[in-house]
C-alpha cells in the first residue's frame, strides 16, 4: 500500500467504509458534509489510488440505483500485541476482520532482539498460511510507556533492555511495511472501541489487569497519551499506605497489591500457611500458582481465593474510584489476564467504585468486562495502523 487519503474528505470516507463496510455513494453521502458533486470526485479519486473498489450496485432507494464502493479486499493489517509472558499475532482485512491469529507464550525480559523474532516468525507463519503475501501496515503494543511519535519504548519497568529500542524503525525495515507502535492497553482501548463493548462510547476508561495494571484513556473517541506517553500508568498510584514494595521502588502500588504477579504471589503465600487446601493441592500438582488457579479455586467454593479475589478487587475499586471522580467516564471497561476472576471480581470492583465516588459520575456509569479478551489488542493495533494510513499524508 503506498497510496494515503489526499484530504480530509477522503480520509473520513476511508474510515466510514472501514468501520461501516461496503456502502452506496448515496449512502456515504448521507454521512459527509458534500455536494453528491463533489463526493463523486473524492470517491473516483480513491478509486484510481485502488484505496477503495467498486463492489456491484446498490438496494435501490427510488430512481436510479447507486454503486456500492469497500475498501480494497486485497489490503492486510498485522495486529501485535506483546504482553509480559505472550504474544499475539494476527492478520486483519482493511475492515480489521481477524483473518488468523496466533498466541504464543513469550517473556518480554528476554530483550526486544529475541522477542521480535518471534513475532516475525509468527508473521511468516500467517503469511505462509495464504492470509497474505504481504502486509501494507503494522500496528505493535508493547508493555510500557511508549514515546508514540517516535515509535520507541520509554523506561518501561517490567521490560529490561527495552528502553529507547527503535522498535518502530526496526520492525518498520524487516516487515517492508510502515509501523505504528503504542502501550498495550491503548490498544486494547482501540479494540474494544472498535468492535467491542465501546463502540458507542466516546468518553471511556479500559483498565488491564494482567502481569502489571495499566489504563487505556480515551477521550472524545481519541486515546489520551500524555506529554510522554505514561498516561493511565495507574498500577503505580499508591493504594495502600507504607503497603508492599513495588518494582518501580515506590511502596504501596496499586499493581504490587493486586495483578497477575501479585496474585499469584499471594495465592501461594496461603497455600503454604495451610490456609487453603484448594490452593495447596493445585501448587503441590504444578509447581506453582497463577491467577488462573486462583479463579479454578474461587469457582470450586474456596473461601481463601474468594477473599483474595474480592481484596484485589477492592484495591483496584479504589484507584477506578478516584479516575471516575476526576475524569468522569461514560464507560469502564475490565480486560487482561486476570478477568479470568470474572464477576466475583467485577463485583468487588463495582462496589468500591459505587461507593466511593460521588452518585453523579456513578449514576449511569457502566463497570463491565471487554468484550474481545485475547483479540482486543490485536484489533486495536490493525486499527492504529489503519488510522494512520486512513489519514492524509
Amino acid at each position: 500500500m503506498t497510496a494515503r487519503p489526499a484530504n480530509a474528505h477522503q480520509a473520513r470516507l476511508l474510515q466510514l467504509l472501514r468501520d461501516g463496510g461496503p456502502n452506496s455513494r448515496a449512502q456515504l453521502g448521507d454521512q459527509v458534509d458534500l455536494s453528491r458533486s463533489k463526493l463523486a470526485v473524492e470517491v473516483d479519486r480513491l478509486l484510481e489510488t485502488e484505496l477503495v473498489v467498486a463492489d456491484g450496485l446498490a438496494a435501490s432507494r427510488g430512481g436510479r440505483r447507486s454503486h456500492n464502493i469497500r475498501l480494497n479486499p486485497q489490503l492486510r493489517f498485522l495486529g501485535v500485541d506483546i504482553g509480559a509472558t505472550s504474544v499475539d499475532v494476527a492478520v486483519t482485512n482493511a475492515e480489521l476482520e481477524i483473518l488468523g491469529h496466533i498466541n504464543q507464550p513469550m517473556d518480554v525480559r528476554e530483550g526486544p532482539v529475541a522477542v521480535f523474532e518471534q513475532v516475525l516468525s509468527m508473521a511468516a507463519k500467517l503469511r505462509a498460511s495464504g492470509l497474505a503475501e504481504g502486509f501494507d501496515g503494522a500496528g505493535i503494543g508493547v508493555p510500557g510507556p511508549v514515546r508514540f511519535p517516535e515509535g520507541v519504548p520509554v523506561a518501561p519497568p517490567i521490560m529490561p533492555g527495552w528502553d529507547g529500542f527503535p522498535v518502530r524503525e526496526a520492525l518498520s525495515q524487516e516487515l517492508g511495511c510502515p509501523v505504528m507502535v503504542d502501550n498495550d492497553v491503548n490498544l486494547m482501548a482501540l479494540g474494544e472501541q472498535h468492535a467491542g463493548v465501546a463502540r458507542t462510547v466516546h468518553d471511556f476508561l479500559v483498565v488491564k489487569i494482567g502481569t502489571g495494571i495499566g489504563c487505556g484513556i480515551v477521550v472524545g473517541g481519541d486515546v489520551y497519551r500524555g506529554t510522554t506517553g505514561s498516561a493511565g500508568d495507574i498500577g503505580h498510584i499508591q493504594a495502600v499506605p507504607e503497603g508492599r514494595p513495588c518494582a518501580c521502588g515506590n511502596r504501596g502500588c496499586l499493581e504490587a497489591h493486586f495483578s497477575g504477579a501479585a496474585l499469584a504471589r499471594d495465592a501461594t503465600e496461603a497455600a503454604q500457611q495451610g490456609r487453603s487446601a484448594e490452593l495447596a493441592s493445585r501448587l503441590e500438582t504444578n509447581g506453582d500458582l497463577s491467577a488462573a488457579d486462583v479463579a479454578a479455586a474461587a469457582a470450586a467454593g474456596d473461601a481463601t481465593a474468594l477473599d483474595l479475589i474480592r481484596e484485589g478487587g477492592r484495591s483496584t475499586g479504589q484507584v477506578i474510584a478516584g479516575l471516575v471522580s476526576f475524569f468522569n467516564p461514560g464507560l469502564v471497561v475490565i480486560g487482561g489476564g486476570v478477568t479470568g476472576l470474572g464477576h466475583n471480581l467485577l463485583a468487588a470492583i463495582r462496589t468500591q467504585v459505587y461507593r466511593q465516588s460521588l452518585p453523579l459520575a456513578t449514576g449511569n456509569l457502566p463497570i463491565v468486562l471487554g468484550e474481545l479478551g485475547p483479540t482486543a489488542g490485536v484489533i486495536g493495533g490493525a486499527r492504529l495502523i489503519s488510522d494512520h494510513l486512513f489519514s492524509p499524508a
